[in-house]
């Protein structure tokens, strides 16, 4: 087995572990034995617990991640840069805009959110690649003008919340934290089959976007439209987003990590695609029991994920800067 497959398939594993120990620990602890105890007694209240309280969160943080990771690595591979993910670069923010639009508007849940967050997310991408779209979806403006675009998106956002009823608003900002705690079966019945839609679109675009990595003159004379094979790209990526938030609202910094960290670990070429989503899914899942238990009360999902992505960003805008100033330069 390849280093790839071995990362991979050890990042699954201890993912699974955590999320058995996640359906244990609580305010009503149970042990693995009795967890895989519940699991089969359909009548104890250690069953209501594990099946209807834990497990939604606990199969939603793996999801979610995994859903994240493969986004990131998706826009990280089109503009050629580790900052290029589309919580940085307003996709996410724009999925949370268009959320909260039919929130206004229409209310809380329903499908109809799912379709304003993907709205959103397409939206948003389309002003940021039609900005950027004579210079190249690579060109390092591509981030700067997502971050423009996202500065402008989270003004709005803070605007919608003023103009939302008093309810309304406090529970879009509650939302607007990153939350799995109201996860249900129902909202993964949704989620799941749309994230593994858009999964199976990745891995099925996954060799045209190895052809870019190779210049878009040589991807051409391969007989790849890159253009094309991007507008795709970003429409997958936006879409694998879009259903998260609408599920669990922003979450922020997973898809700008699991891609690099899966890229430092695997240490070959290509794109790790599943190693990403293994990576994004083990982050989230860890970010999550963090978030639970890591305070006398829980906290907000991105206080954590945002902590920790915070201190992987420093360190990356470092290393880039380095390599900035040792000769490197930005397209």
């Amino acid at each position: 087995m390849s280093r790839r497959g071995i990362v991979g398939a050890s990042l699954t594993v201890i993912a699974g572990v955590l999320g058995l120990l996640g359906l244990g620990w609580g305010d009503y602890p149970l042990s693995p034995a009795q967890v895989f105890d519940a699991i089969w007694s359909d009548t104890s209240f250690a069953h209501t617990v594990v099946m209807e309280w834990r497990a939604p969160r606990i199969v939603a943080a793996l999801a979610f991640g995994a859903a994240l990771g493969v986004s990131g690595m998706i826009f990280q591979t089109i503009t050629a840069n580790p900052l290029g993910s589309p919580d940085i670069i307003g996709f996410a923010t724009g999925s949370y805009s268009g959320a909260l639009l039919v929130t206004a508007f229409l209310g809380p849940g329903g499908a109809a959110l799912t379709g304003g967050a993907l709205a959103g997310g397409l939206a948003t991408a389309g002003v940021v690649y039609g900005l950027t779209h004579r210079y190249g979806a690579q060109a390092f403006r591509l981030i700067i003008v997502g971050l423009g675009v996202t500065a402008m998106l989270h003004a709005l956002n803070l605007w919608l919340l003023t103009r939302l009823h008093q309810e309304v608003a406090l529970a879009a900002a509650i939302w607007a934290g990153g939350s799995l705690n109201l996860i249900s079966w129902d909202d993964l019945a949704w989620g799941l089959p749309l994230l593994a839609a858009a999964g199976i679109g990745a891995v099925l675009i996954l060799p045209l976007l190895r052809q870019l990595e190779l210049g878009d003159e040589l991807a051409a004379a391969h007989g790849v439209r890159p253009n094309q094979v991007r507008m795709a790209a970003i429409g997958l990526g936006v879409a694998l987003v879009a259903v998260v938030t609408a599920a669990a609202g922003p979450v922020a910094f997973i898809a700008l990590t699991a891609p690099q960290v899966a890229v430092r670990m695997t240490g070959g070429p290509g794109l790790p695609l599943g190693t990403s989503a293994a990576t994004g899914a083990f982050l989230l899942l860890a970010a999550d029991l963090l978030a639970q238990f890591i305070a006398p009360q829980p906290l907000p999902l991105s206080a954590v994920t945002v902590c920790l992505g915070g201190i992987y960003l420093m360190g990356l805008l470092v290393r880039e800067s380095s390599w900035s100033v040792s000769g490197g330069q930005y397209e």
